[in-house]
């Protein structure tokens, strides 16, 4: 059963760093809305590609802009930060029962 408990933990561990990098990734994207940057480097490319699908749907549905501020991106950080919490968390209480 210890086997299982590893696999599981494996899980959260790859599940947590996923989410982290795709936090770094919406921060990053907020920074480049206040720069400007060129639309055609590929890095900036990449980067609305991989967010513009989950920030377009929060937008459609929560359609509220505070004083010019996008509130989509804190929302999908927030939810993030209780993915992370509640749904790692789990995975490790889970992993610890079979160890």
């Amino acid at each position: 059963m210890f086997i299982i408990g590893h696999l599981i933990k494996a899980v959260a561990v790859v599940v947590e760093m996923v989410l982290n990098i795709y936090m770094l990734i919406i921060i990053v994207r907020a920074i480049l809305s206040w720069v400007n940057p060129d639309p055609y480097n590929p890095i900036v490319r990449f980067i609305h590609n991989i967010t513009d699908p989950l920030l377009d749907r929060i937008r459609k549905a929560v359609p509220v802009v505070f004083g010019g501020i996008d509130i989509s991106v804190i929302i999908v950080l927030v939810g993030i930060a209780f993915l992370n919490s509640f749904l790692v968390g789990s995975l490790y209480s889970l992993a610890a029962t079979f160890m």
